[in-house]
């Protein structure tokens, strides 16, 4: 079965404070998509790999061989249904994946994959969550979820091609869903598919801010190390 990524970076990603777009920031001389790609590649099972591109951005994409460019929505939603749109096979996975999460180890890759060639519709890879999660309104705390239900939900995420279009085709024809899809299992969520976890993996966080840009160079630093 073909699998093929679809990585998001299309985005500006103002909180990280750079003068280029989040995707394309250099990490230790490689940009965030650059090794993304990489690690997508590593892991021995994705045949195709699309990069989702903002307008203008082609020009950040030219040391990253072997990807096809899709330009991409000014919405997340919208750019993943722009990628989806370019697959012409309907029995592949597909792999949606954040340019950010720039050290997701292949082996999480493989997993996902893995659980969804066995018969899965959606896979997802989590994390337990660590903190006290409160829900506010305002400034008031009006409920605390049970910690040990929860968890932190990261990428790449694993779908029937078929089934993901058909739930983005459903969400955009709709003129008021009732909610914003945050991420592609919400709409398959929605839809009444069930999703599936397996274990991520904490060097797949999302780098965001000035201080996660840091604590990659901290991680490839004592990898570095210890080669």
């Amino acid at each position: 079965m073909r699998v093929v990524a679809v990585v998001a970076a299309a985005g500006q990603g103002t909180r990280l404070g750079a003068d280029v777009p989040k995707a394309f920031v250099r990490l230790k001389g490689m940009s965030l998509v650059g090794r993304s790609v990489d690690s997508l590649r590593a892991s021995g099972v994705v045949d195709e790999i699309i990069v989702l591109v903002g307008e203008g951005m082609e020009r950040y994409c030219r040391d990253i061989p072997d990807v096809r460019l899709v330009r991409g929505g000014g919405e997340r939603a919208e750019s993943v249904w722009a990628g989806l749109s370019a697959i012409d096979d309907e029995d592949a996975i597909v792999l949606v994946h954040d340019a950010a999460r720039a050290l997701t180890p292949p082996g999480m890759i493989a997993r996902v994959v893995a659980a969804t060639t066995a018969g899965a519709d959606a896979v997802v890879p989590v994390v337990p969550v660590t903190d006290t999660i409160k829900e506010v309104a305002g400034t008031r705390v009006v409920a605390t979820p049970e910690r040990a239900s929860l968890r932190a939900v990261q990428t790449p995420q694993a779908f029937r091609l078929a089934a993901l279009w058909e739930a983005n085709r459903r969400y955009f024809a709709e003129d008021d869903p009732g909610f914003s899809a945050t991420d592609d299992a919400s709409l398959m969520e929605w839809c009444g598919h069930e999703v599936l976890t397996v274990a991520g993996d904490p060097l797949a966080f999302k780098i965001t801010t000035p201080i996660d840009l840091r604590l990659a160079e901290s991680v490839l630093d004592y990898a570095a190390q210890g080669e």
